[in-house]
């Protein structure tokens, strides 16, 4: 049966309300266990041994890493898949090869056969997403994947793979409910993919996290490379930095490192991976940057990096944020001088006006509030000049209504 568009949203509304989405619930959708993806890669008869794969975890930036990594490999004349989440705008986003999009037959398809089988288990959305895209990789016969883990790690549906090489960009205080309330904590679970003999790189050292990694490290025989991260660079800069030290190393039967096609897979990067929403530029005269930070880390690499790229403009912040979010700590890292225009989104894990509002007058923010990002946008573009600069971030689901 032809997959036509309403047949895809039919299949792709169903998978939603029948699987709980983290992009959609949030923590009530987090499976603690492998048991589930290793059960469906049975029943829809997977061999992972027959793919090659990169595992890249990590607080903030492994989508990035993960997709300048992909584009490398692409590059270089690699069949690479990547896997990566969550989507802004369409489903498909999640699974590439070459950069292109999984299509919508095989979605349809797959889903179809997921409606008929009997399953004696309650797999979550990501765990679907995820088997489809192995069977997809499997099917295109890649010659390498590079894999983002959704949350965590030694849990995550994905570290059921054997890895070529193992990347965790860095640690960062996020989900903690789930993942742990410390920095040692959260780097256990993401130190969960550091596989035996299976070499892991770094992406940033910090004196709470080391040790977790060494300790691990060891234990299971995995060389382990710190990255030295250049000073004062900005997010990409320091993504880009780690995954060409794990380039670098990566154990690839015909690949090796090469500076100038490397360059040259940065500029291909949304091309190559539709790499999108990551320090973004919408537009020009004004300037709209849109930013996926959403916690403490991001927000602090996004001022940072504003601060640091348009030191000289005037910013009209965009902002909205899913309702777990501690929204009194991430105000404190938004500079005063900011002019803020707080928005909720459709999602319905957006935070409420109410609260923006209460956290607003706390903080002491000049501030505006709108009931969709699209109104906190035009409000802006009204007063803005073009020495300003407008930044929109808190959220992928902000950024999905802006897109």
């Amino acid at each position: 049966m032809n997959c036509s568009d309403e047949r895809y949203k039919q299949r792709l509304d169903w998978l939603f309300q029948q699987y709980p989405a983290f992009q959609k619930v949030g923590e009530k959708a987090y499976k603690p266990t492998l048991d589930n993806t290793r059960q469906l890669i049975q029943k829809f008869d997977i061999n992972l041994n027959t793919m090659r794969f990169i595992h890249v975890a990590g607080t903030n930036g492994k989508g990035t890493t993960a997709s300048i990594m992909a584009s490398d490999l692409k590059e270089s004349g690699f069949k690479t898949g990547l896997f990566t989440s969550p989507h802004l705008s369409d489903f498909r986003e999640r699974i590439r090869v070459n950069g292109q999009m999984i299509d919508h037959q095989t979605v349809c398809d797959f889903i179809d056969v997921v409606q008929q089988k009997d399953f004696q288990i309650a797999p979550s959305f990501f765990e679907i997403s995820w088997v489809l895209a192995l069977k997809y990789f499997e099917s295109k016969s890649c010659d390498i994947v590079v894999v983002e883990t959704g949350l965590g790690g030694r849990l995550d549906a994905t570290n059921v793979i054997a890895p070529l090489l193992s990347v965790i960009t860095n640690i960062g205080l996020d989900h903690t409910a789930i993942l742990g309330e410390t920095f040692s904590e959260i780097a256990y679970e993401k130190a969960g993919i550091i596989k035996r003999g299976v070499p892991v790189v770094i992406g940033e050292k910090h004196r709470a996290t080391d040790p977790v990694f060494d300790q691990v490290s060891e234990q299971r025989n995995a060389p382990l490379i710190y990255v030295d991260q250049p000073s004062r660079a900005t997010t990409f800069e320091l993504n880009q930095s780690t995954a060409r030290e794990a380039l670098k190393i990566l154990p690839l039967k015909g690949y090796q490192f090469d500076v100038v096609r490397f360059e040259r897979a940065i500029r291909q990067l949304t091309e190559n991976t539709g790499f999108t929403g990551r320090f973004q530029v919408l537009q020009n005269d004004p300037v709209v940057v849109l930013d996926a930070a959403h916690n403490e880390e991001g927000i602090k690499r996004l001022v940072k990096d504003i601060e640091h790229v348009y030191y000289d403009k005037k910013v009209h912040a965009i902002y909205g944020a899913s309702n777990d979010k501690k929204l009194d700590q991430l105000l404190k890292l938004i500079p005063d001088d900011w002019s803020m225009y707080f928005t909720i989104f459709k999602n319905k894990r957006s935070m409420k006006l109410i609260t923006l509002k209460s956290a607003a007058r706390k903080n002491k923010f000049k501030s505006k509030f709108f009931k969709t990002p699209h109104d906190a946008l035009k409000s802006a573009q009204h007063v803005v000049n073009k020495e300003d600069i407008i930044v929109v971030f808190g959220s992928f689901f902000l950024l999905e209504e802006i897109i």
